[in-house]
């Protein structure tokens, strides 16, 4: 069989995306701390583009979705654009998806003259640092401090000790006992109970740092930890030989005592969240308001609109750069319009199909996924993807990430459906008003959840009380004083 070079001609579509519209469709699953950030990028890099304020009139004007006010000359070189991503039989959406929705994606990590950091955070001490000041303004001498040193270095996030001291000794050149001396000596630092090589060795040196010793609560944190732990109060009641009242009162003091000290300088910081939109109450309807709060009022500067109309001044090369500078600007402006109108309507969609949960609240959520509101809006499922994914909504039931509202469905008796996160919040209602002495076991919740006609199975039950991190029944269970 003979091989040969052939030519042939063959026709196919293909998506082609052009960095324009990948911009728009990036734009749409920034968060809104990830918008800001690129918009104060894109102004420091097109001088086309400026903040706008409220009160600027004339020529300046806020270029906006509705009216441009580029002058012809302007209009001509940037077209009007429209940003939309619409549901197609004819177009293979995964193939898309796994060409395009990877690279221009990537965040940009292109370093900007910005305000120092320490200049607008607040500075918390980490519990590295935090002991190191203690050593060093201990009266140890050097070898004790080195040895501390990588007693320190070696701390977990809880503040752990999690290397055998062998290795340390080891690591060091020092004895073992020298070793253990200045861990016993870090372990008085504050936090105390820090250093320790596990829960029930920090526990103990709370509780004789407290004057415990040899009472009922150190006892019981050396000898039943375990049944401390599956509230097994009972039986450590019957070991020590005490009343449960006795018992009830030390582990009051045990509960008192923090198993996991270093957490207190742990470096997580509260994350505070600003609602990209409000729905609040008005009347007998509800009332979308976007929020625009922080999101600057971005335009065309008049300068460069007033060069281009005097094209005689200008060389070709910088006629073609501030034209290019337009034309981004345009679409920047046109894109985040394009970006709110999206997020908007997708509200507005999921209040029509979340009306009752609106109104009563989270046990009334409604099965939704993407097609739904998708459908609705006439928009593509990935498009209504993009533009809930970290975009939260305020409203008369708390704040919400607005994929929250999306949820698997679960059948009643009835053979209606409803929506998980309404099967969880019954789950939690239950448990949360039963009695404490006799919690109610999954198969007890199981059934109660029928008589609710909810038809849910144990394990489904089981499931959705550990998601919601709740202990099993035995766990939950408290003793009944007499």
């Amino acid at each position: 069989m003979a091989l040969e070079l052939r030519q042939s001609l063959s026709l196919a579509q293909q998506l082609v995306m052009t960095p324009q519209l990948q911009q728009a469709i990036k734009l749409l699953q920034l968060s809104r701390l990830e918008l800001l950030e690129t918009i104060s990028q894109e102004m420091e890099e097109n001088p086309v583009l400026e903040e706008g304020t409220d009160g600027d009139s004339g020529e300046d004007e806020p270029v906006d979705e509705e009216k441009d006010e580029v002058s012809e000359e302007t209009a001509s070189v940037v077209p009007e654009v429209t940003v939309e991503e619409k549901a197609r039989d004819d177009v293979d959406w995964e193939a898309y998806l796994t060409e395009y929705n990877t690279g221009w994606a990537e965040p940009r990590y292109e370093e900007v003259d910005a305000p120092s950091f320490e200049n607008i955070t607040d500075t918390r001490t980490d519990l590295p640092s935090h002991l190191i000041w203690q050593l060093n303004m201990s009266r140890m001498d050097e070898a004790q401090k080195e040895i501390g040193l990588h007693i320190i270095g070696n701390l977990d996030e809880n503040g752990y000790l999690d290397i055998p001291l062998e290795d340390i000794s080891e690591i060091t050149g020092y004895p073992l006992q020298e070793v253990y001396e200045v861990l016993r000596l870090i372990q008085a630092f504050d936090p105390v109970g820090v250093a320790a090589r596990d829960a029930r060795e920090s526990l103990i040196i709370q509780a004789r740092f407290q004057g415990l010793e040899g009472t009922v609560v150190e006892k019981i944190i050396m000898e039943h930890l375990k049944d401390l732990e599956e509230k097994k109060y009972d039986r450590i009641a019957r070991a020590l030989k005490l009343s449960i009242q006795d018992v009830m009162a030390a582990v009051s003091v045990i509960q008192g005592l923090d198993p996991r000290p270093g957490r207190l300088y742990s470096s997580d910081h509260v994350i505070y969240i600003t609602p990209d939109i409000y729905v609040v109450n008005v009347g007998d309807g509800y009332e979308i308001v976007p929020n625009e709060d922080g999101l600057p009022k971005l335009r065309i500067n008049g300068y460069y609109k007033r060069l281009l109309q005097n094209k005689g001044t200008l060389s070709e090369e910088t006629n073609a750069y501030i034209q290019e500078k337009l034309r981004s600007a345009a679409w920047l402006i046109k894109s985040i319009n394009q970006r709110q109108r999206t997020l908007y309507r997708v509200t507005e969609s999921i209040v029509r199909f979340q009306r009752e949960f609106f109104d009563k609240g989270i046990t009334h959520l409604k099965p939704l996924v993407l097609r739904n509101v998708a459908e609705d809006i006439e928009m593509h499922e990935s498009t209504v993807s993009r533009v809930t994914t970290n975009k939260y909504v305020y409203t008369p039931q708390g704040l919400f990430e607005l994929k929250f509202f999306f949820n698997s469905s679960i059948r009643r008796v009835d053979g209606d459906a409803l929506a998980s996160e309404s099967v969880k919040e019954h789950i939690r209602n239950i448990i949360k008003n039963e009695d404490k002495t006799k919690p109610y076991s999954d198969k007890e919740i199981e059934k109660m959840m029928k008589s609710l006609n909810i038809n849910v199975a144990r394990r489904t039950v089981a499931k959705y009380r550990e998601a919601m991190a709740i202990l099993p029944s035995r766990k939950r269970r408290e003793p009944l004083l007499q």
